[in-house]
């Protein structure tokens, strides 16, 4: 038998919000890296200094949107922290060349 679904609940919004605005914008920044330079051209391909900026912006606001369907704070934290590691060790790992 399984245990009851915990519900979503109004009273972890601060911690939520916290952790998307806090976490979500390096993990924004590392992953509008991580297209430039999965893409053709790079950091320096035509036009892509500028895209990959305003390419920050959604990409945050996707994270503050989708921020609210974790069940509570600590498991925002947990997975936006854990995926912030990995998008700035990717990037990291591109930079350097060893992807």
């Amino acid at each position: 038998m399984s245990a009851p679904r915990v519900r979503l609940q109004s009273r972890h919004w601060l911690g939520k919000t916290l952790a998307g605005t806090l976490l979500g914008y390096p993990l924004s920044v590392a992953l509008s890296g991580v297209i430039a330079l999965l893409t053709p051209g790079g950091f320096a391909g035509e036009g892509k200094l500028q895209f990959n900026m305003w390419m920050i912006v959604p990409l945050w606001a996707t994270v503050l949107g989708f921020v609210f369907l974790f069940r509570d704070a600590q498991r925002a934290w947990a997975w936006l922290g854990a995926a912030t590691l990995a998008a700035s060790g990717l990037l990291w790992a591109l930079k350097t060349g060893l992807g």
